[in-house]
């Protein structure tokens, strides 16, 4: 090896990281994505009419729902869906402090936001990705909606990949059970370092009826990854549907 070489070797710093989601294989070739779904879920209080809410929204031209609060009889939450995070800055904050949006009270303590995200083996990638999160949020037939967020504790961390896996498949085939029959259906989107509360993901349980998304959450408090690997859980907002925007 030259002297010239060795001394650019030297020089060379670190790779940039691969930032891009993967999906499983299709037709031979790796699937790679860097569009991501971001979602935000704002809670008010102080709210007398959800639907003129939700007719702001609308004009605006946003993507996502208005949920009327089962447990706070003025409270609303505003979902919203965007590939463009500038949204939420550029179209949505404006609107919020401009009559009659600007009356209504933040609960800070519910504010959850997330990214959706791959975990390596989707045969779809973009409907990972995009397609599905999309279709599940804005499904006319699920109204009723339970969103939280988790944190899990450090030893999970420090499992071996293999043994991580083994823990998430258990909450994997519960989830995949309830969907089977059409009793809830998950949203799962990471948040690290995008939560106030420094929590890991944000999850949805969306559905026709309140009562199943209760009973995932019951069954899900067996397992592995909740009973011995959560550090914490919530707190939850459970609402139902007002308004929709419409699937494109």
């Amino acid at each position: 090896m030259s002297h010239t070489t060795e001394s650019t070797e030297r020089r060379r710093g670190p790779e940039p990281p691969d930032l891009s989601e993967k999906g499983g294989n299709r037709n031979g070739q790796p699937q790679r994505s860097d569009t991501r779904l971001f979602m935000q879920l704002l809670v008010f209080g102080n709210c007398r009419d959800a639907r003129s809410v939700a007719a702001r929204i609308e004009a605006a031209g946003l993507t996502g729902a208005i949920y009327e609060d089962v447990n706070d009889p003025r409270g609303i939450a505003s979902l919203t869906l965007t590939e463009q995070p500038d949204t939420f800055l550029d179209v949505l904050r404006p609107l919020l402090n401009t009559a009659p949006l600007d009356q209504l009270v933040l609960k800070p303590e519910f504010t959850m936001f997330g990214r959706t995200y791959s975990l390596g083996y989707e045969p779809d990638l973009d409907d990972t990705l995009v397609g599905r999160p999309t279709r599940t949020v804005l499904n006319p037939e699920w109204p009723w909606v339970v969103w939280y967020p988790l944190r899990r504790n450090g030893r999970f961390a420090q499992l071996p990949i293999e043994e991580q896996r083994v823990i998430l498949a258990e909450h994997g085939a519960i989830g995949m059970a309830f969907g089977a029959g059409d009793y809830a259906h998950d949203i799962r989107l990471a948040c690290h370092g995008l939560d106030t509360h420094d929590s890991d993901f944000v999850v949805g349980l969306i559905g026709k009826e309140l009562f199943p998304l209760s009973a995932v959450v019951q069954t899900m408090r067996k397992t592995q990854q909740t009973s011995l690997y959560l550090e914490r859980l919530g707190p939850f907002f459970i609402g139902r549907v007002v308004w929709q925007s419409a699937r494109k």
